[in-house]
């Protein structure tokens, strides 16, 4: 395996301009009230941080967790699913979610899938590297592809539900609010597993289903995202936030 200052610029490249491509039309969809950017950064900058968080906590898991097949288990990808899902919403909770500029319930989904989207970055990243270091630029390209259209979008839909959890019990009480972070985990490290279950399957079928579930999430969020801003800016005058 060849390293060398090519690779890496063609990874980062891959890794980072699709992940910029969903946050630019994330950040369109609010774009009549525009969070801080310098928040919008350390969001970012927090699903990054998530990686090399949480790879020893994996390595952990795949070498001492007991196997019962070839490969990754079930049981690996549900704590690998975990251990992503948690790490993502911890930095989230430690460098985001306190601050005053995260002071309505759309907010949190708004960070939430700006964390996924970093997290993601580094991830799709760190896949590249190994098929463009061995001068399989096709490959590359392929496995950025579907990286685009399925890992990506599990990050964000994974954390969007944990967002939404978020923002619908922002006036609740402590316990409401905790309930809801919990539930929200549950679903979105789930939702992580069975679409890392069915992918790595050999079955064609199984892969084609799990990218049809990711974009079915998607198009449900999208309209759930859509109500929640009408909520927000209907009691707002016109061309103000």
């Amino acid at each position: 395996m060849s390293f060398s200052a090519t690779t890496l610029v063609y990874a980062l490249l891959g890794g980072l301009v699709p992940a910029l491509i969903w946050l630019y039309f994330l950040l369109k969809e609010d774009a009549r009230c525009p969070e801080p950017r310098h928040v919008i950064l350390i969001a970012f900058g927090a699903g990054m941080l998530a990686i090399p968080l949480s790879l020893p906590l994996e390595h952990f898991a795949i070498t001492y967790l007991p196997a019962t097949v070839p490969g990754p288990g079930l049981h690996v990808l549900f704590a690998w699913a975990s251990i992503e899902e948690i790490m993502k919403y911890a930095l989230a909770a430690i460098l985001v979610l306190w601050r005053r500029e995260v002071n309505e319930s759309i907010d949190f989904i708004i960070y939430m899938i700006t964390v996924a989207l970093g997290f993601a970055a580094v991830e799709n990243i760190l896949f590249l590297i190994g098929p463009l270091s061995e001068g399989h630029l096709s490959a590359g390209i392929i496995t950025e592809n579907l990286r685009f259209v399925g890992s990506t979008l599990v990050h964000i839909i994974c954390s969007a539900i944990i967002g939404f959890a978020l923002g619908l019990t922002f006036t609740s009480t402590r316990l409401v609010k905790t309930t809801a972070v919990i539930t929200g985990l549950i679903l979105a490290i789930t939702l992580h597993t069975v679409f890392n279950f069915l992918i790595i399957l050999k079955d064609g079928s199984h892969t084609v289903f799990a990218f049809i579930t990711v974009w079915t999430g998607t198009i449900i969020f999208l309209g759930l995202f859509e109500i929640l801003k009408y909520f927000r800016y209907r009691r707002l005058p016109k061309n103000t936030c």
